[in-house]
């Protein structure tokens, strides 16, 4: 068996997901198609529409053949831990010979040749970086200004557009980890990434989240053209729960050196978000006068999130380290039997019932506990009752 795999969230799943396992399965030369997806908590810092067991069912529904879950200490950190993350799993797997991942431009040579770029160890590129570093400028855009400045021939855009900058980091973990699987770049249609209206349809996820919050009967038309129906049928049970007061609740529970151990925290910044959650009222205003040039907003939600999760940088970089697990959300029912035995094959640990967690090292007992721990949040803050070792087979 040759499986295909997509880094996914599916917050929710729309059309623009359906077109690109459609055209996964034309170009990519593999027989099946996995989704390592998200739990129920996403890399923009924010609680997911629905609970992880429906996404799944979602894509499965429209396409996939299974869905595992991306750890949660990976699905909620940095482009690049999000990235590392689900190449450490995938490339376990030796049935995966393919990632696949949406593009706004590049070719597979080309984000290759990003990606070793940024790879580089060279004594030019630290002091280049190093330099320019020193106004405050994030180590990623620095990383980025350095590589374009000393390679030319690079375009911009891979590093300047959000699905290529994740594209290169699937890249850089590929080169990294990835065991002969190759990339696949699929040029997204529709709608951008942080595009927020709703189009004909192929909006953007972020578009469909914000008219599902928005909650007007004239959108009801378009919404219906953005999503399969089998996902449009249950928009109206999406949850919107307060977790932005949650969050904020658990920043000030928390002590400054807690907040300190969250992966996209640094210089001191628990600092600041404490006082200035101590002085205003909303999760947005925090946000709003804490971003600059070194945390963007995406990168502060996380800390909040991180921090509500009870995340550990250092423990995240033990999971990087050591063998996990492949837990399976949902797969497709006819074929299960194969699917399941392709996990077998790898060097991790399926689990698809709770029998299966015993025998789980101690870094994956606690990366599971992590998961466990995310859903048990979800369930409370939606009022909700899924349980951590179901499997839903299609």
């Amino acid at each position: 068996m040759r499986i295909a795999a997509v880094v996914c969230e599916y917050n929710p799943f729309h059309n623009g997901h359906k077109y690109q396992l459609e055209r996964i399965r034309e170009e990519s030369g593999c027989d099946k198609i996995l989704c390592l997806m998200s739990g129920c908590f996403t890399q923009r810092g924010d609680m997911a529409l629905f609970d992880k067991y429906t996404r799944a069912r979602h894509a499965v529904e429209n396409g996939a053949d299974l869905v595992l879950e991306l750890p949660t200490a990976f699905a909620v950190g940095s482009a690049e831990q999000f990235a590392r993350g689900a190449v450490h799993i995938l490339a376990s797997l030796p049935a995966v010979k393919v990632l696949c991942f949406g593009c706004e431009s590049g070719t597979k040579e080309e984000f290759s040749a990003a990606a070793r770029a940024t790879l580089s160890e060279d004594k030019q590129f630290k002091a280049l970086l190093k330099d320019n570093m020193k106004d405050g400028t994030s180590y990623v855009k620095a990383r980025t200004e350095t590589v374009l400045a000393l390679h030319k021939e690079l375009d911009e855009k891979l590093f300047t557009l959000p699905n290529n900058i994740l594209g290169i980091e699937y890249c850089r973990a590929l080169l990294q980890e990835g065991k002969g699987i190759e990339p696949l770049p699929l040029a997204r249609v529709g709608g951008g990434f942080r595009d927020e209206g709703l189009l004909k349809n192929f909006s953007s996820a972020t578009a469909i989240r914000r008219a599902v919050a928005r909650g007007e009967k004239k959108e009801k038309k378009l919404l219906k053209a953005n999503v399969p129906p089998n996902v449009f049928r249950e928009l109206e049970e999406a949850v919107q729960a307060p977790y932005p007061e949650a969050a904020m609740c658990a920043l000030l529970s928390a002590a400054p050196e807690e907040v300190c151990r969250c992966p996209d925290c640094s210089e001191g910044l628990e600092n600041r978000l404490r006082t200035m959650a101590k002085s205003n009222s909303g999760y947005e205003e925090v946000l709003e006068k804490c971003i600059s040039k070194r945390y963007t907003r995406s990168r502060l939600k996380r800390i909040f999130l991180q921090n509500f999760l009870g995340l550990d940088r250092k423990d995240v970089r033990l999971y990087l380290e050591n063998p996990l697990y492949y837990k399976v959300l949902a797969v497709k029912k006819k074929d299960a039997e194969s699917l399941l035995a392709a996990l077998s094959g790898g060097a991790f640990r399926p689990l698809t019932r709770k029998s299966d967690v015993q025998g789980l090292k101690r870094e994956a007992l606690a990366c599971f506990g992590l998961d466990t721990h995310a859903l048990e949040l979800y369930n409370v803050l939606s009022h909700g009752n899924r349980n951590e070792f179901e499997m839903i087979q299609v």
